[in-house]
């Protein structure tokens, strides 16, 4: 379950920061905590029921195992945000996401491939390293034609 907010708190210099301190406000009420080790993430457990929250910019992604909690909670938040169902996880955080016999997989083979076809390396023949064996790098060469390809390219791999 995805859900995508419509309009935070407009008008305020730090609108972002003031939703979320509401938005954390109102979640713990309904007996969500708060992880200390992120604080995007809300957990709930109750018996055998456990149903996570995580807050990415302006989208809630809720799991859990309880289909039940995964319902109530959804009404809760409809109750006070206005939200956007968005439906079943297929994408997050450029992760796709799938299910298949009580499995989940997730793959950035969508974001790989975008970054092989920008690099210009989408026809190319995998290899283990795109370097010889045994290379002796210099010293001193020539630069790159353009460095910022390269810079933007590593920004994306690190990413």
């Amino acid at each position: 379950m995805v859900c995508r907010l419509h309009k935070s708190l407009y008008g305020l210099k730090q609108a972002s920061r003031q939703w979320f301190a509401k938005f954390s406000e109102t979640i713990c009420s309904a007996g969500y905590e708060q992880s200390q080790a992120d604080y995007s993430l809300f957990t709930r457990k109750r018996g055998n029921s456990f149903t996570a929250l995580l807050i990415y910019v302006d989208d809630i992604l809720i799991i859990g195992n309880d289909p039940t909690s995964i319902v109530v909670t959804k009404k809760f938040l409809h109750s006070h945000f206005h939200l956007e169902d968005l439906g079943g996880l297929k994408y997050f955080l450029s992760i796709e996401v799938s299910a298949f016999r009580n499995r989940i997989f997730i793959s950035q083979r969508k974001n790989a491939l975008e970054i092989i076809k920008d690099a210009g390396l989408l026809g190319a023949a995998p290899i283990d390293t795109p370097m010889e064996r045994g290379l002796k790098l210099l010293d001193k060469s020539d630069l790159l034609k353009e460095p910022g390809q390269y810079r933007r390219l590593v920004g994306r791999l690190i990413y």
